[in-house]
């Protein structure tokens, strides 16, 4: 019952900086968690940085003091901020959402359809 509709993924050098958004529509009261994640090809898919407003903010160290997550409550969406990009972060990136708070164990209840970040050497 809730729809997570991404966007602004794309091409971009070393060293630059890229925002995803996503949009969510729906039973949108549902949602206590938001997330982002993301597989690279052969490569399981891992989460980057998660929000539960008012409780945690989590993120992968392969990211941490680079990305940030955010809401704007008004608009329904989350983003994903991205700074100083480095090949390794090239990946399918997918925004998710949960009924419950993050955790360890956490698994979304709603997905993004993903897109597609390439960061070039």
């Amino acid at each position: 019952q809730v729809q997570l509709v991404e966007s602004g993924g794309g091409l971009v050098q070393a060293g630059g900086s890229l925002r995803l958004s996503c949009a969510a529509s729906g039973s949108i009261v549902c949602i206590n968690s938001l997330a982002w994640y993301r597989q690279a090809p052969g490569l399981q898919r891992d989460m980057v940085a998660a929000l539960t407003p008012g409780r945690s903010t989590n993120y992968a160290n392969s990211v941490k003091g680079r990305f940030t997550i955010s809401r704007d409550n008004a608009k329904n969406t989350v983003y994903l901020q991205m700074n100083s990009l480095k090949p390794e972060d090239t990946a399918v990136y997918y925004c998710a959402a949960g009924r419950s708070w993050y955790s360890d164990s956490y698994v979304p209840d709603y997905w993004g359809q993903g897109t597609q970040v390439t960061v070039s050497s």
